[in-house]
């Protein structure tokens, strides 16, 4: 006679939360070098900003083919498409940095890094796979766009006091460029 085994602890967890690691795990590894690279070099770099921009692309024409209530499929459409605003307003001639639509742009540019990494692989997995997130309550929903925020501050603020704990040797080591205020193992600083 064979005993039937105990349940383990994640059978007893409604169904309806076992995605959640998954959405959090993905959208916190997608988010934390861009903001690091913001507190180091006090810029994003292109291809995270175009990384964001092709998995909003394949989104959107997921969106597009995938049957939905028309509601549903043109707000996320929207939504996708704000990374390719971004790439066509990055077409035009940049405006001086005291103009207003210069400074608009550089935020736009921000947001579409920074929000738009989480947010937009939020809508693809929501488009993809809709019964993973389906039944995630407010304060879930909240909570993981709380845990993904609070790890790319910590990011941000970890790319800012980077000469503390990397030298300029670990950046160019792993093929980076040395940011701002790096320290070389002499401890003498970078300009």
């Amino acid at each position: 006679m064979t005993a039937t085994p105990a349940p383990d602890a994640t059978s007893k967890a409604p169904a309806r939360y076992r995605g959640i690691g998954i959405v959090l795990i993905g959208m916190s590894g997608a988010i934390w070098w861009p903001a690091f690279t913001l507190g180091a070099w006090h810029t994003l770099f292109f291809d995270q900003l175009l990384t964001v921009w092709v998995v909003a692309t394949a989104g959107f024409v997921v969106v597009l083919i995938q049957p939905a209530r028309i509601r549903v499929k043109v707000g996320r459409a929207i939504a996708l498409l704000i990374p390719s605003l971004w790439l066509a307003l990055s077409f035009t001639e940049a405006p001086a940095a005291d103009d207003l639509w210069g400074n608009l742009f550089d935020l736009l540019a921000i947001v579409v890094g920074l929000a738009g990494i989480p947010f937009t692989l939020w809508v693809v997995v929501r488009t993809v796979w809709p019964d993973v997130i389906a039944d995630y309550s407010l304060g879930a929903r909240i909570g993981i766009f709380a845990i993904v925020a609070a790890i790319a501050v910590a990011s941000f603020l970890l790319g800012l006091n980077q000469s503390s704990f990397l030298t300029c040797e670990d950046f160019t080591l792993s093929g980076n460029s040395e940011p701002p205020g790096c320290v070389h193992t002499d401890d003498s600083p970078t300009p």
